[in-house]
């Protein structure tokens, strides 16, 4: 389902163009995943479920550098749109989802079975070890910043594999995952096309009112500094189920199954 090397790239740089800005702003939404309050402040909503990720910045301090560029891109994005339009996410959860499993109402009706998170843990320890050999190596799997990305309910900051190689590593790994019966027998199936993207924060009730032709040029405007301040670099180098409760917090128990590339 995943797309090839090449496809992938082509399709995500043109995400970044200003004709997709000015496209997709145009069919932005609230999030239901934040409630906002009139004094402009905005409290998660639970949303239940799990996810293979890399670990968020709080437990990653070999991208100290990434993370700290990224929030700085997030503090002035913040301070560029109009007030409400954007909820951030707090910076010390920042991540890459490397898949997607299982959440909300899907996460509730699995939990009916009793043995589900146990079955779950075994069956991600089954596929990392299956993935093992073929996502090591002695090069780094690094993917860069290629710019921000607009979602129907959410923005972030376009990832690109350095190479190709960093990009089989992580489809490799993906594949074990959804390709095990098992998973799937858990209601565990492949949604999307994989998107690397960081998220940066959720569109809030502003949204609907803002104007959107000046949002565009200015998601275009922060993406030519970007560009010409050069290519930040997320070193993809452990890959750990985590559960959450909500998109703010993603937590994991010392036993969980992780993978090392």
């Amino acid at each position: 389902m995943d797309d090839t090397y090449q496809v992938y790239v082509n399709r995500v740089a043109r995400m970044t163009l200003p004709e997709s800005y000015r496209s997709q702003v145009q069919h932005i939404q609230s999030s239901p995943k934040f409630q906002q309050y009139p004094d402009g402040n905005a409290k998660p909503v639970p949303f239940p479920g799990y996810s293979v990720i890399t670990p968020p910045w709080v437990d990653d301090a070999k991208n100290e550098d990434f993370y700290r560029w990224l929030q700085s891109h997030q503090q002035q994005l913040l301070q560029e749109v109009e007030p409400g339009v954007i909820v951030p996410v707090p910076a010390d959860s920042f991540h890459l989802t490397l898949a997607d499993l299982i959440w909300d109402s899907a996460y509730h009706h699995a939990q009916e079975n009793p043995a589900f998170e146990t079955k779950l843990r075994e069956q991600i320890t089954h596929s990392f070890k299956q993935s093992e050999p073929l996502v090591q190596g002695e090069n780094q799997v690094l993917w860069q910043a290629l710019g921000l990305i607009v979602m129907t309910r959410a923005i972030g900051i376009c990832l690109v594999p350095n190479d190709e190689g960093s990009y089989q590593r992580v489809l490799q790994m993906r594949r074990s995952i959804y390709q095990n019966s098992n998973l799937m027998a858990l209601g565990i199936e492949q949604q999307y096309h994989l998107t690397a993207h960081i998220t940066l924060g959720y569109f809030g009730t502003g949204s609907i009112q803002s104007d959107r032709d000046r949002l565009s040029q200015t998601l275009n405007n922060l993406n030519q500094q970007h560009l010409e301040a050069g290519a930040q670099k997320l070193w993809v180098h452990r890959a750990e189920l985590r559960k959450f409760d909500d998109m703010t917090r993603y937590h994991r128990e010392a036993d969980w199954p992780v993978l090392e590339f």
